[in-house]
């Protein structure tokens, strides 16, 4: 039976330390749209590392397949477990860092050292997190950033974002690899989350109004059948059941601390560095995040959005040693997925006869925590030739949900020159280089005052960070 929420209400859930645990079908409603959009976006992004897996550590395509599942499994939980109102997801700027890492002379071509290293950095980022978030630190430092240097972050975000899809080479440069069905795809998902003139059409249409509700799903059928008859995806069904217990067995013989040794002391003290810059990535995610809820929060006074951001770090420090100590990939458990963030919101703020919690949504996007696409290769393998354009689409919807929103939080001249120099130094430089950058390029143009907190830095509705 469904638990229903008063007017103006946090979604009602099970307190249980700082966190709120949800039960579908209790506390959330089932989406069809969202599970469908999840299948499709959500099962062909968290493939998208197998290829990684496979060429840099060993694993045979079964034993990649289950380790994407288990990253996905502790996402999907991720929301249920612990409350907090984002769609998570990877540190994806940080996985170059990670393959440089492991690619290093120290640890090339030695698969043992190298889940040594991921488990290494999986923990000092894990320990850094927890640090923040059991002090309150991370959630003081979040409230005290001024909107130029959220700004800044965020609008580095989007260009990283779009500088990835455009790089020759990359995986996410479906433009390179499927020209027109990428394309195609891309730009229809594009015009379906953001264009104001078709949404203006919908209100008068149903018929439109129910395809612009299916969200990225029309993107991708159209993608996959278009790359079909172009010639440009290759269907490859494997029509059969992973052997899950075999799989996760030798993965666990292969990867876990508990079967192939802890990571030497050298090896936590030479991963620190990478797992404090990982940890501006993240920082920027929670900045994008929070903005974005309070943005949309204006639309809807229904449902109170809570935002703690101890718990976001300590949620997150969580699902990172749990990885890191059953199958390593750093960066893989992260607070955001901004992309799809943004979708599930658009949808939230069309008002509660169209979704009555953000939960609901999220929920039913994740499967109710119970990624079952990835055991069933057919649907895994039809999902393949995809990767790309799920790559693709969740970059450019990044780059332009984050490019509005960044624009959004300063009106001042000068503060949106400052932000624009920042942005760049995130990124081109290394995060901790920009960082520094983007501090003094501020300070020198905008003065320290902005950095003093005061109310005309404050927006949105007030976070929950008192409580427990």
């Amino acid at each position: 039976m469904l638990i229903k929420r008063k007017d103006g209400d946090v979604q009602p859930g099970i307190k249980w330390g700082p966190f709120v645990m949800r039960i579908p079908l209790i506390h959330l409603r089932f989406s069809l749209t969202n599970l469908l959009q999840g299948l499709a976006v959500a099962g062909a992004t968290g493939l998208a590392l197998v290829p990684y897996f496979i060429a840099l550590l060993g694993l045979s395509f079964e034993e990649a397949v289950v380790m994407a599942m288990f990253h996905s499994m502790l996402i999907s939980f991720s929301w249920m477990f612990f409350g907090d109102p984002y769609a998570p997801g990877w540190l994806t700027p940080a996985i170059p860092f990670v393959v440089a890492f492991i690619t290093a002379p120290a640890y090339l071509g030695d698969h043992t050292a190298q889940f040594q290293a991921m488990t290494a950095l999986s923990l000092n980022f894990a320990f850094v997190l927890i640090f923040l978030g059991v002090t309150g630190l991370g959630a003081k430092l979040v409230k005290v950033v001024p909107n130029v240097f959220k700004g800044g972050i965020i609008l580095g975000a989007a260009v990283a974002a779009f500088l990835r899809v455009t790089k020759d080479g990359d995986a996410a440069n479906v433009f390179q690899s499927a020209p027109i069905a990428g394309t195609l795809g891309v730009v229809v998902c594009l015009v379906f989350a953001f264009s104001k003139p078709l949404q203006a059409l919908a209100v008068n249409n149903k018929t439109l109004a129910k395809i612009l509700g299916l969200g990225l799903l029309p993107g991708f059928i159209i993608a996959g059948t278009v790359g079909y008859f172009t010639g440009e995806f290759t269907y490859n069904i494997r029509w059969e059941i992973l052997d899950v217990g075999a799989a996760a067995t030798s993965l666990w013989a292969k990867a876990s601390p508990f079967a192939i040794g802890w990571p030497p002391i050298d090896v936590f003290v030479a991963s620190f560095p990478l797992a404090l810059i990982t940890y501006i990535l993240f920082f920027g995610d929670v900045v994008t995040g929070n903005e974005m809820i309070e943005q949309a929060q204006k639309a809807r006074s229904d449902e109170k959005l809570e935002l703690n951001g101890s718990r976001a770090h300590m949620a997150t420090g969580i699902r990172n040693v749990l990885m890191g100590i059953i199958a390593p990939f750093f960066t893989t458990q992260g607070v955001l997925w901004t992309g799809i963030q943004v979708i599930l919101l658009k949808r939230w703020t069309a008002g509660r006869d169209k979704v009555d919690s953000i939960f609901d949504s999220i929920g039913s996007f994740y499967a109710f925590g119970l990624p079952i696409l990835f055991i069933l290769l057919p649907l895994v393998t039809l999902l393949q030739p995809l990767l790309p354009v799920a790559l693709a689409v969740t970059l450019i919807l990044t780059a332009f949900a984050c490019a509005t929103l960044a624009l959004s939080l300063v009106s001042d001249a000068t503060e949106r020159g400052a932000m624009v120099i920042t942005a760049m130094a995130f990124s081109v430089f290394e995060p901790w280089l920009g960082l520094l950058i983007g501090l003094i390029t501020i300070a020198a143009l905008c003065g320290t005052k902005v950095f003093m907190p005061s109310d005309s830095h404050k927006s949105g509705p007030e976070s929950d960070e008192s409580k427990p």
